[in-house]
């Protein structure tokens, strides 16, 4: 991917709504990895201690450490522990991408290790540079092409997306 992973820690607050109905704050900060039946073992124990005798629901109440992506209140644990797997293991970008393609972990994984095409301070620049890379430009013909026509037809065809991580921080990825 040819940048270093930022470390995340998923966690999740997972609230009894047996006590919740009764007018009381009980639940727990769970951590979170890729190990589900941890969670749910977590979980578990959590409406154990409830205050409200036979406490079986629950829901998610907040969430951090997940890199910008939303938990839903009623997220299975599966899914849940599938993505802060996933933003473990692929940091800031992984999770702006999965974000991006709308939560598809599939698609957010074939972005990152097919379509990545590493990161620029412009679409500009990485137009200039593949093309640099890929093909013998005589000199007198550098400064006639338009990179910035380049890259803008590729954006409007919807052959490439751009994901922007700081100032001059340009990811790209080829999506045909």
């Amino acid at each position: 991917m040819g940048q270093a992973a930022e470390t995340l820690e998923p966690r999740v607050y997972v609230a009894c709504l047996a006590a919740y109905n009764a007018g009381r704050l009980h639940g727990a900060w769970i951590a979170v990895d890729e190990d589900a039946d941890a969670v749910r073992e977590a979980v578990a124990a959590m409406l154990a201690a409830s205050p409200e005798p036979g406490a079986e629901e629950w829901a998610i109440h907040d969430h951090e450490g997940f890199g910008g992506v939303e938990v839903g209140e009623f997220a299975s644990l599966d899914r849940v522990a599938a993505i802060a797997g996933f933003v473990r293991a692929r940091g800031r970008l992984g999770a702006l991408v999965l974000e991006h393609l709308g939560g598809d972990l599939d698609a957010a994984v074939e972005a990152l290790e097919e379509q990545y095409q590493g990161q620029y301070a412009s679409l500009f620049e990485c137009f200039q540079a593949r093309t640099e890379e890929t093909v013998e430009i005589p000199e007198a013909l550098r400064f006639y092409i338009d990179y910035e026509a380049m890259a803008r037809d590729a954006v409007a065809g919807g052959e490439v997306f751009t994901l922007e991580t700081a100032h001059d921080e340009m990811h790209v990825f080829w999506t045909r």
